[in-house]
């Protein structure tokens, strides 16, 4: 049995009903209208080149389905416009002409080729497709990339126009952006290339009065989707939707070198209703990093992540698989994160925060379950003393007096469920939770869950924090938690105890 998960005008997305983490249990054939279209191996699975306002009939694993692709009103090809596609000529005028005079409703098609483009800037109401082969290529040069102020004030109220790492911040414009638009599309088996590699971004990452530019920027923008395309190469984070609402990542693909500095793959941040299915991820900081803003954010906007669903996902080679943090000013809540393999990453989830997030900083249900975890260093993180921000590093951020008082700056953690997951070749600990002395975890479930551990394995930190001791095959460390709920919990290759226990109230099970 198989659903539909998305469909366009030229595409379509599905997936496998059932519990395996990412792959299918066997590889199978997908027909489209009774002739082969392709053999996947994937719960995931996709088909592009359809035409607009038809029907097709889709099969897989023994079962089929109906569906109608979406009416469109134009084609406007990129080409056609004068669009040169060489990688070496200035595409950007031809690009950006397509878009702006493509109708509500139409599609902006990008054929096979190279398009060398400075920042474009999307509208709404249209498709932009990227046949297979089709790259768009970002400008190397910096100063292609325009200043955007980090807020302008409209009839005396703020609108927050630029940010960077959950601050209002002065940034590049982006390579691709939108400002307060609604129901586009960006489907096809092409690329969003950003070009870092080739220019001068990741050679200063730090310090810089004006941000780097993302891949895409989302500002403010609803019912935002994409399909099957890949985003690489980005100057800093590759997806970055702000403050935007109902939007889909299907069967996309992000890849940065490992190397490449704060090259994150897809962070929402303060977004709600978020869709990110059957993708990959092989980047150089944390794959998906949910996100809520810092302190002012926090306080003056309010504005949580809410209702994430990850599935089917694969995560490799970053640092984090999935991260909540740090910047969690207005909160996580309602994340489902299901049937996904994290492979080689320095930790699987992370949650990384500290005090002074504020008091809407609340964290709470959090569901983990059916993961695979492969060479993972640390498969679970919880680190309420992450030493980021200018002051990362002062006491007021590492102090463990048991006299602080909770105040308006104390963010808090509620209820994290973790279900069904297999940890292969871990190395530092099987996970590390560390609650605030003045504001401890709620609760943590661990349930049908096992570890084991390389022969070899080598010693490593488990977080970002200071007076942090390195560890080689270790437990579970537990501080500052009022529950830990604990059910067919089994540990291979452990050495000492199985649960480091510091500041630990009730423990179920154990």
């Amino acid at each position: 049995m198989f659903k539909k998960l998305f469909v366009s005008s030229v595409s379509a997305c599905f997936e496998l009903k059932n519990k395996n983490p990412y792959y299918s249990p066997e590889s199978y054939e997908v027909t489209l209208n009774g002739k082969l279209y392709g053999r996947f191996d994937t719960n995931v699975f996709s088909i592009f080149n359809l035409t607009p306002d038809s029907q097709y009939t889709v099969s897989a694993c023994g079962s089929e389905l109906t569906f109608n692709t979406l009416a469109e009103t134009e084609a406007v090809n990129v080409k056609s416009l004068g669009a040169k596609a060489d990688g070496k000529s200035d595409d950007t005028y031809f690009v950006q002409m397509a878009i702006d005079s493509c109708p509500q409703g139409g599609r902006v098609l990008f054929e096979e080729g190279t398009y060398l483009v400075r920042p474009l800037v999307l509208k709404s109401d249209i498709t932009v497709e990227l046949k297979k082969n089709a790259t768009i290529l970002g400008d190397t040069c910096e100063e292609n990339y325009p200043y955007i102020p980090a807020r302008v004030y409209r009839n005396g109220k703020e609108e927050v126009l630029a940010s960077w790492e959950g601050e209002p911040f002065d940034c590049h414009q982006s390579f691709i952006s939108a400002y307060k638009q609604s129901n586009i599309k960006i489907v096809g088996e092409g690329a969003i290339n950003g070009n870092a590699d080739n220019s001068t971004w990741w050679a200063t990452p730090k310090g810089r009065k004006v941000a780097r530019p993302r891949n895409v920027f989302l500002n403010k923008c609803k019912n935002v989707y994409f399909h099957g395309i890949t985003s690489k190469n980005s100057a800093s984070w590759n997806l970055h939707p702000f403050f935007s609402k109902n939007l889909g990542f299907y069967d996309v693909r992000v890849q940065n070198p490992y190397t490449a500095p704060n090259t994150d793959g897809l962070d929402p941040e303060s977004c709600d209703k978020v869709e990110i299915i059957g993708c990959t991820f092989s980047v150089g900081d944390d794959c998906c990093a949910i996100k809520a803003g810092k302190l002012y954010m926090g306080k003056t906007y309010k504005t949580p992540a809410n209702r994430h669903t990850l599935r089917n996902d694969l995560f490799q080679d970053g640092h984090g698989a999935i991260v909540l943090g740090s910047e969690m000013s207005g909160g996580v809540k309602n994340l489902s994160v299901s049937q996904c393999v994290f492979r080689h990453t320095d930790r699987g989830l992370r949650i990384k925060s500290r005090r002074g997030r504020g008091k809407d900083a609340v964290i709470d249900g959090v569901t983990f379950e059916n993961i695979k975890m492969e060479n993972v260093i640390t498969p679970l993180v919880i680190n309420m003393y992450y030493f980021c921000d200018p002051d990362g590093h002062t006491e007021y951020v590492w102090s463990r007096d048991k006299n602080i008082k909770v105040d308006d700056g104390t963010p808090y953690l509620g209820r994290f469920a973790f279900r069904n997951i297999d940890c292969r070749d871990c190395e530092c600990m099987a996970g590390y939770f560390d609650g605030l002395v003045e504001q401890p975890i709620k609760e943590i479930v661990i349930e049908d869950v096992s570890f084991s551990f390389k022969s070899d394995a080598k010693a490593y930190e488990p977080a970002m924090l200071e007076n942090v001791k390195e560890y080689c095959r270790a437990g579970l460390y537990v501080d500052n938690v009022e529950r830990l709920v604990l059910k067919n919990v089994t540990f291979d290759g452990v050495d000492g105890e199985k649960i480091i226990k510091k500041n630990l109230g009730e423990v179920v099970g154990e």
